[in-house]
């Protein structure tokens, strides 16, 4: 049974989900490996693949990385709030694009402005970096102890889930 999407999203099938899910899991898997564990041949699992890219379904393939074997082992999220209009907002998106300490920047409704994911190497590094924020707005931060949700694989069955609330 196909899975139902909103009405902007394209109807996708029970194979192209189960594409969706291997490439979440792996997306390293080649053409030939994909199309076996999907049942399609490796041309056809490309074009499906294909397919999804085009339709902005898959937005790209990464590689995840253990900051704090990096050497950057201290995670923080810092809500900025800045007051102003549009200039504000553009500065501070053009500085917070800058900083290399932001791995995520989220601009949010509510009394803050931003979310800022970043990772830091020290407590001195934190505190340099909160002063660079806070040229921008006040600030308040928070340190992550643990994420039980690194990153979640969606399937179908999620979609499905999701569509009593349309």
């Amino acid at each position: 049974m196909p899975h139902r999407n909103s009405p902007v999203t394209p109807e996708l099938d029970n194979i192209s989900w189960n594409i969706l899910e291997a490439l979440q899991h792996n997306a390293r898997l080649s053409f030939t490996e994909l199309g076996r564990k999907v049942g399609l041949s490796t041309p056809a699992a490309a074009e499906r693949v294909r397919r999804l890219e085009e339709l902005g379904i898959i937005t790209g393939y990464h590689a995840s990385l253990d900051l704090a074997r990096l050497g950057m082992p201290i995670r923080v999220l810092v809500h900025l709030t800045i007051h102003g209009g549009d200039v504000q907002v553009q500065r501070t998106v053009a500085a917070v694009k800058e900083m290399a300490e932001i791995g995520r920047c989220h601009r949010i409704t509510g009394a803050e402005s931003f979310i800022i994911e970043a990772n830091v190497v020290s407590i001195r590094h934190l505190e340099a970096f909160i002063d660079k924020l806070s040229t921008l707005g006040a600030t308040a931060t928070s340190t992550v102890l643990s994420s039980p949700v690194q990153r979640r694989e969606y399937h179908g069955a999620h979609i499905d889930a999701f569509n009593k609330y349309l």
